[in-house]
C-alpha cells in the first residue's frame, strides 16, 4: 500500500467524512464524540497529560478537552498542513508534526493516556509494529493507550473505506493483529469492544450499545492497553 498525503485532503476533509458518513448521521461531529465518551467511560484514574496521535485537523481535540478538563491535550500529525489547521482551530493545545527534527522538543514522552482514531489502517503493514513500539515509550508507567479501527467484518465500513479518497489502497486490521501490535509493543491488554451499530437518530437501540460491544458487527472496534 502506498502511504497516503493527507496534506492534499485538509481542505476538504470534512466534506468528505460528511459525504462518506452522511448516511450513518448528519452530525459529523459525533463520530468524534462517541470516541471521546468511550475512552472517558474506562478510565480509572484521572490523566493529567494526554496525546492524540494522528491527530489530523484536531475534530477530536475539543472532545477530549471538555471530557478531561484538568488535563493537558496534545496533538500530533505527520501532515505538517493538518497540524496547521489543528493548531489555529484549537488555541492553546500544543501540537507537532512527527517526524519533524524542528518539532516541539521535550513533548514526547510520558503520557497518561494516548489516544489513536483511524490511524494504524494508514500505516503500511511493515511499519506498524514501529509504530506501536514508539507509542509505547511515550507512555507512563500504568499510562493508556486506547486505538478505535475501521472493522473489516463489517460490510458497510468495507463499502464506505473503498469509496473513500483518503482511505485509497489501506489494509485494515483486524483486531487480533492490532492486539498482536501491542502486545508485541511491550504493553498489556485491557479491553476490547465493537460500536457505531445504530445511528444516533435510533435513540432507544443506541442506548443498548455499550451490551454489544462483543458482537463483531459494529462499524469499528476499538483496544486498550496499558504499560506494564
Amino acid at each position: 500500500m502506498n502511504k497516503i498525503d493527507f496534506d492534499r485532503y485538509v481542505d476538504n476533509y470534512n466534506d468528505l467524512l460528511r459525504r462518506q458518513t452522511g448516511f450513518f448521521s448528519a452530525d459529523e461531529s459525533y463520530f468524534a464524540r462517541y470516541k471521546v465518551d468511550i475512552v472517558r467511560r474506562l478510565g480509572t484514574t484521572e490523566p493529567q497529560r494526554i496525546l492524540e496521535y494522528g491527530c489530523g485537523i484536531g475534530r477530536n481535540i475539543p472532545f477530549l478537552r471538555e471530557a478531561f478538563a484538568s488535563a493537558e491535550v496534545m496533538g500530533s500529525d505527520v501532515s505538517t498542513k493538518s497540524i496547521e489547521v489543528a493548531r489555529a482551530a484549537n488555541p492553546g493545545v500544543r501540537f507537532w508534526t512527527e517526524g519533524d527534527a524542528q518539532g516541539e522538543q521535550g513533548e514526547h514522552g510520558d503520557f497518561d493516556l494516548i489516544f489513536i482514531a483511524g490511524v494504524f489502517h494508514h500505516v503500511p503493514p511493515s511499519e506498524r509494529n514501529g509504530i506501536a513500539e514508539l507509542l509505547a515509550t511515550r507512555l507512563r508507567p500504568r499510562g493508556t493507550l486506547v486505538a478505535f479501527e475501521h472493522n473489516p467484518y463489517n460490510p458497510i465500513t468495507r463499502k464506505i473505506v473503498s469509496e473513500c479518497p483518503y482511505d485509497k489502497g489501506v489494509v485494515l486490521l483486524k483486531p487480533r493483529e492490532l492486539r498482536g501490535l501491542l502486545v508485541n509493543a511491550g504493553l498489556e491488554l485491557l479491553r476490547q469492544g465493537y460500536t457505531l451499530f445504530f445511528p444516533p437518530s435510533l435513540k432507544a437501540l443506541v442506548r443498548v450499545e455499550r451490551m454489544l460491544g462483543w458482537l463483531p458487527l459494529g462499524g469499528q472496534y476499538w483496544i486498550s492497553a496499558c504499560k506494564r
